[in-house]
């Protein structure tokens, strides 16, 4: 049997300052198309139908507009896309957390994402996110009521990345901070914007748009296993 994935999107589309925000396009495209070749993927956001796209990240991959926002069947998957409250970790073998700014507004502090994830976590069940993806979980916990990023290694956005776009006024937190506030040993890469992919368990982590593609390559692996 085909195994399934669920793509979560945030539905925040404005930020602390009031600049537009949403999903980051290359995010959730560059795993898409890794991905969809061998797996069932359903689309899923707090507010259910069309989630915002981040404007910027339109403007930035322009590659991805026809290749991903233009496709029917994603067209589709994100007009139809449910709402959190409504799917099931049953019904699914992963779940992976598309990165944008918007996650850290809204489902970092969803309690129904928390519920959801923790679900996928404590049952085995693979947990992806990538970039601002991450600030998703800070409220995971695993069946002790730890962070299921305490005393493991976890990547995300850089705080030397968010100071070099000059959004650190646009967000509750800093995901690098959180990240390590909760007990994760904070890894990045060598560079700013280098790939980093961070795998510790069931728990898979990428750290801005260039680990896009990585961490959909290293989903499919564990999937294949």
């Amino acid at each position: 049997m085909t195994k399934r994935i669920l793509f979560v999107f945030t539905s925040a589309n404005r930020t602390l300052t009031g600049a537009s925000t949403g999903w980051y396009l290359p995010e959730a495209a560059h795993p898409y198309y890794v991905l969809a070749p061998h797996f069932t993927i359903d689309f899923v956001s707090p507010a259910g139908p069309n989630p915002p796209v981040d404007e910027y990240s339109v403007q930035t991959f322009p590659d991805d507009i026809g290749k991903f926002l233009e496709d029917p069947v994603v067209q589709k998957k994100l007009s139809t896309a449910k709402k959190l409250s409504e799917v099931k970790p049953d019904d699914y073998d992963a779940v992976f957390y598309v990165g944008g700014h918007g996650p850290v507004l809204d489902l970092a502090v969803d309690p129904v994402n928390i519920k959801l994830a923790s679900e996928f976590y404590r049952a085995g069940k693979l947990v992806a996110a990538v970039c601002h993806g991450p600030a998703a979980l800070v409220g995971v916990t695993d069946e002790s009521g730890k962070s299921i990023f305490a005393g493991k290694p976890v990547t995300g956005f850089s705080n030397v990345e968010e100071e070099q776009i000059d959004k650190v006024k646009d967000l509750p937190f800093s995901l690098e901070d959180k990240i390590s506030s909760l007990g994760g040993k904070y890894e990045k890469a060598a560079e700013p914007w280098g790939p980093k992919v961070v795998v510790a368990g069931n728990l898979i982590t990428g750290q801005n748009p260039a680990s896009a593609y990585p961490i959909g390559e290293t989903i499919l692996k564990a999937l294949q296993k």
